[in-house]
């Protein structure tokens, strides 16, 4: 599967623009602040109907203007798709696929999936459980649609259960334990199963991403990946009930797969703490690489990959095992993301896969190749 072409009005610093991709190697350059990265982001948005960067939807409509729009065609052996993705000013987002709307933006998820590696990929090792939930559930939504429609139906019992507490914090009542019923019994049903399936997706993950990461650090280092929760547990159902009070003081709810946290360890240990700057690195490396796999296995065709700036954030072995993969023709269609022009046609030119390179200035491209 590849993009074949990009449309894009209004999104971000994009006035117009119109581009045709190498299903192979595609190679944005241009200075920081030209719109790079902006366009990978257009490129998620068609695969996921959201950003890649945390912030609303109306923060990508450029500056003064009522709505953006992006059109893009997927190719995939003999089938091509044209996906449309648009938001008006105070209205809701349109994704339509070879010109029908969908019903829900959910059913889009997993049909073109992409990769992204960023430089604030680190973030998922150094900021809390959220950013770690939010990584794997992404994967999982995109290979298993029972997990998303768990994860949304979780999520919005969630959401009213919680303003149903602050509601109660608020004016000081008591909690009415028949009404909270109705929504302790189906968040704990969507719970369970969502734990269970993160823990399924751990067994088909962890041994993806063992492999990558003593390829990358020369089996060097014992890492291991943990998934935590309470929520499989006998008495957790008890438990939960027991913190009614307590969810009511802080108007939240306090128990739940919304706490759950995946460990990083390294030698036993959390790699936050005990990793080195390449020890972390290579961790974040390793994941990105299986995440492309499993969507890999689990699609039986190769998912585009986002390489945002990664030049200046790995080091010269990191560098190595991913352009030894590229020219291995490991991965499908590959957009790289850099500032330095002459570094890219240098690590590119011994690569045999079409390659086509693209100037950035200012929202303005150039094909120079």
């Amino acid at each position: 599967m590849f993009l074949f072409n990009i449309q894009l009005l209004n999104f971000k610093n994009y006035e117009e623009l119109n581009m045709q991709f190498s299903p192979q190697i595609n190679c944005l350059v241009g200075e920081n602040g030209s719109g790079k990265t902006n366009l990978l982001d257009a490129i998620h948005y068609l695969s996921l109907a959201k950003s890649a960067f945390p912030g609303q939807d109306q923060q990508s409509i450029r500056h003064q203007e009522p709505f953006f729009s992006i059109r893009g065609e997927f190719r995939n052996e003999d089938r091509q798709h044209q996906v449309l993705c648009a938001l008006q000013q105070g209205a809701k987002k349109v994704l339509r696929c070879d010109q029908v709307p969908y019903e829900r933006l959910s059913d889009h998820v997993g049909r073109f999936p992409v990769v992204m590696m960023a430089p604030h990929d680190t973030d998922l090792i150094r900021e809390g459980s959220e950013e770690r939930r939010r990584f794997f559930d992404a994967i999982i939504c995109q290979t298993d649609r029972n997990y998303l429609q768990w994860l949304m139906e979780y999520n919005g019992l969630l959401k009213q259960r919680n303003a149903l507490l602050r509601q109660w914090q608020k004016n000081h009542m008591p909690a009415d334990q028949d009404l909270l019923e109705t929504y302790n019994i189906p968040l704990l049903d969507r719970a369970e199963k969502i734990a269970r399936a993160r823990i399924s997706f751990l067994d088909q993950f962890e041994p993806l991403f063992q492999a990558h990461y003593q390829a990358l650090s020369g089996g060097r280092e014992e890492v291991s990946l943990r998934y935590r929760t309470e929520v499989l547990k006998e008495d957790f159902k008890e438990k939960f009930e027991q913190a009614t009070e307590k969810d009511v003081v802080l108007g939240r709810t306090t128990m739940g797969v919304h706490r759950d946290d995946f460990r990083f360890l390294i030698g036993g240990h959390p790699v936050k703490r005990f990793g080195s700057q390449g020890q972390q690195k290579s961790f974040v490396v390793a994941l990105k690489l299986s995440h492309f796999d499993l969507i890999h296995q689990q699609k039986g065709f190769k998912p585009i990959l986002l390489l945002d700036d990664i030049f200046d954030k790995l080091d010269d072995q990191r560098m190595q095992h991913l352009l030894k993969m590229v020219a291995g023709h490991k991965f499908g269609q590959i957009f790289i993301t850099d500032a330095r022009p002459e570094r890219t046609k240098g690590l590119v030119k011994e690569i045999d896969e079409e390659v086509k390179i693209f100037e950035i200035e200012k929202g303005v491209i150039q094909n120079k190749e």
